[in-house]
């Protein structure tokens, strides 16, 4: 690999307050509509406001500014809103937003992740600054975990003794920035006492890669989120696959961008593969694969 592609992020800016401005990445979106009649959701969390039709389907639509502790948008306000259909973690939801701005393109590497100070219930993955306006990217995992906390729960998945014992052998290195996607990999492995080390970003996972192989216990398995602050899950596989004195780890990409575009890029900056989020059984099995082909080289 000579040169790293240059991997800007296309940004849909909004508004739920009259002040502040947000962000979501463009490739989780599938549509922009205007405000329309919404048919009701009985006995529904107080933040989903209806459901709307969308190519011939029911998709829920949650009022966003109340998911996240603000104000509700009252009736008035609902006529001048805008509601942003996304393709997120294998499910289509529906956002009302009080205002869409604009389409940006940003470097994600100019993206800070959050202060620490806001807590764990902080409702973004980073920070921008554009225009000299501060733009806060949500975490939509963390959101949809608060409206539908069953989504938490994933499913076990059944494996013999060998398959768990292979995986035992393993050291296996999970990266993403989202708190709830944390969780949901480590939940996967904690039910089969399998061990892992896990980062929440692309840089420190770099770093451990390093610490790692130069201490001649090098990563055999890396489970890395896409869209992070600062290095990016493509940079991170661009970078391990770039460095020739690295021990070179199985590559799984792991996304919530229900996309093609964006899993065929994954295999171009030299990912073995790549993953729609979140599915337990597929994970499993495609760690499975990269187990049992480490133990072929051995």
């Amino acid at each position: 690999m000579s040169s790293q592609p240059k991997q800007l992020q296309k940004l849909l800016l909004f508004q739920l307050t009259d002040h502040r401005q947000f962000g979501l990445g463009t490739l989780k979106i599938r549509e922009i509509m205007p405000f329309r009649r919404l048919s009701r959701l009985p006995h529904s969390h107080h933040a989903i406001v209806g459901t709307a039709t969308f190519r011939n389907a029911a998709v829920p639509v949650i009022d966003m500014a109340a998911a996240i502790g603000y104000p509700a948008l009252s009736a008035e306000e609902r006529a001048e809103a805008s509601i942003i259909v996304t393709d997120v973690q294998r499910q289509e939801i529906g956002f009302m937003v009080r205002s869409v701005q604009r389409i940006v393109e940003a470097d994600w590497k100019k993206v800070l992740p959050p202060p620490q100070a806001l807590g764990k219930n902080a409702f973004i993955t980073g920070l921008l600054t554009l225009d000299g306006a501060l733009v806060q990217l949500l975490d939509l995992e963390l959101l949809l975990a608060r409206v539908y906390p069953e989504s938490l729960n994933s499913q076990d998945v059944l494996l013999n003794d060998m398959e768990i014992e292979t995986l035992r052998n393993m050291s296996i290195l999970l990266v993403d920035d989202s708190r709830v996607a944390r969780k949901q990999l480590c939940d996967v492995l904690d039910r089969k006492n399998i061990g892992y080390q896990v980062t929440e970003s692309g840089t420190a996972a770099f770093e451990y890669l390093l610490d790692s192989s130069a201490h001649g216990k090098p990563v055999n398995i890396l489970v890395s989120d896409i869209e992070m602050p600062g290095l990016d899950g493509y940079e991170l596989t661009f970078k391990v696959r770039d460095n020739s004195q690295l021990h070179q780890p199985y590559i799984i990409l792991h996304t919530s961008l229900n996309s093609e575009m964006s899993l065929s890029y994954a295999e171009q900056v030299g990912a073995d593969t790549a993953l729609t989020k979140f599915d337990a059984e597929e994970l499993m099995h495609a760690m499975l694969i990269a187990a049992q082909g480490r133990q072929q080289q051995i």
